[in-house]
């Protein structure tokens, strides 16, 4: 993709992608700060952030990957996997109210959900598996680059297919696959006739949800089926805010690309225009992004879309008391089951195991397979199953 190019035994990155600088900032005490983890109000608050560092370097090295199945299972991450994030912090007495709102964020942003809901595993993965954890001040190390792009993993998503273009079949929704003793026939509907049709394939790959895959197989290995009933599902809400004027600054840390407020029901907002190497002046573009509870799937699907707009604004209002008069435009995506929730138990899941091992004409790649939902994850599984089909049909795999 050119994203970044190797000299002298060191990954440069292509600067145009990286993240601009500032990266992030927290409102909290009536300010902004500079990154999202809580300033310290006090000695306890450093000691809990310094002990909660030990203990993710601790994990570190037990042993934890991105993606997840490059790293050794043991009894030690099958006791972490049986309980939640919030019980584990408990006993290793990590209860300062600010240490346990940036654990809850993190597990909300990355999970979809918080730490009495996710996995010790997952909690502690988010750290040991990527740049660790380090109090205020303890940072050792040049910050990891992030990537990122004003449309998102989209931009990741339209470069992987432009290869593929020619082969692409688009306007269509698969309605079943049946395996056959000699083959795979797929049961598409095609919008732009108006009509179904039949597929014929040697192999197939389902890159889609598990409970998906569930529905669209004729015949679901027992595997899928247990692994399908495992998986829970947040439901998340998107807020594209096209607004009329620049907002008024706010004491503090200057406007950055993710912008949070301490104790909010939401997880903040993105400057969709951040990445803009445009001089030119323009209104700012601002994506809210909100992870519900799963009880409140049913409310995100049947609330009108009024609702929800007021919800919104009335979250970002405590930030921004001029964001409602600056309102050009609101545009709202209610996601029913936006990604996999990493639950205590399912990580070890040995359908999950066996799903990623599966062998034969239909095989799956999808971030599920993880138990949890970010790119690596459902790259690294695409990239490994389009391996395992290439050799069974004989081809070359690049």
């Amino acid at each position: 993709l050119g994203l970044a190019r190797h000299e002298l035994g060191r990954t440069v990155w292509d600067e145009r992608h990286l993240c601009h600088s500032p990266q992030e900032r927290l409102f909290i005490d009536g300010a902004w700060h500079e990154g999202l983890l809580p300033p310290e109000d006090g000695p306890a608050l450093r000691q809990q952030y310094q002990r909660f560092a030990a203990r993710v370097a601790q994990a570190q090295r037990l042993g934890f990957a991105l993606p997840t199945r490059q790293a050794r299972w043991t009894p030690e991450h099958a006791t972490l996997d049986a309980q939640t994030f919030a019980h584990w912090l408990d006993q290793q007495a990590l209860t300062h109210p600010r240490l346990r709102w940036y654990l809850d964020y993190c597990c909300r942003d990355d999970f979809g959900a918080d730490a009495a809901t996710v996995s010790a595993w997952a909690g502690l993965h988010y750290f040991a598996s990527r740049h660790g954890f380090h109090a205020l001040g303890d940072e050792t190390a040049e910050r990891e680059p992030v990537l990122t792009w004003p449309e998102g993993n989209g931009w990741l998503s339209a470069r992987l297919a432009e290869p593929l273009r020619e082969h692409l079949h688009l306007g269509r929704v698969v309605l079943r696959v049946t395996e056959r003793k000699h083959g795979i026939d797929l049961l598409a509907w095609n919008e732009a006739a108006g009509a179904a049709e039949r597929w014929e394939a040697r192999a197939v790959v389902l890159a889609t949800p598990l409970f998906v895959s569930a529905r669209l197989l004729e015949q679901p290995p027992d595997a899928l089926r247990v692994a399908a009933g495992q998986l829970h599902y947040a439901p998340w809400l998107t807020a594209n805010l096209a607004l009329t004027g620049e907002l008024l600054h706010r004491p503090g840390a200057p406007a950055a690309w993710d912008n949070v407020r301490y104790g909010a029901a939401s997880l903040g907002y993105v400057d969709a225009r951040h990445q803009s190497l445009n001089p030119s002046p323009r209104p700012p573009l601002l994506t809210a992004y909100v992870a519900l509870p799963a009880a409140r799937r049913r409310d995100l699907l049947e609330q009108p879309w009024q609702t929800w707009a007021r919800w919104v604004l009335d979250d970002l209002a405590p930030l921004h008391p001029d964001l409602a008069p600056q309102l050009q435009r609101i545009d709202l995506c209610r996601f029913g089951h936006a990604m996999s929730v990493p639950v205590p138990g399912l990580r070890g899941s040995a359908a999950l195991v066996a799903l990623g091992e599966a062998r034969g004409r239909v095989l799956f790649a999808h971030a599920d397979l993880a138990g949890y939902s970010v790119f690596e994850e459902a790259y690294a599984a695409g990239m490994k199953t389009a391996r395992r089909v290439a050799g069974g049909l004989g081809l070359a795999a690049g």
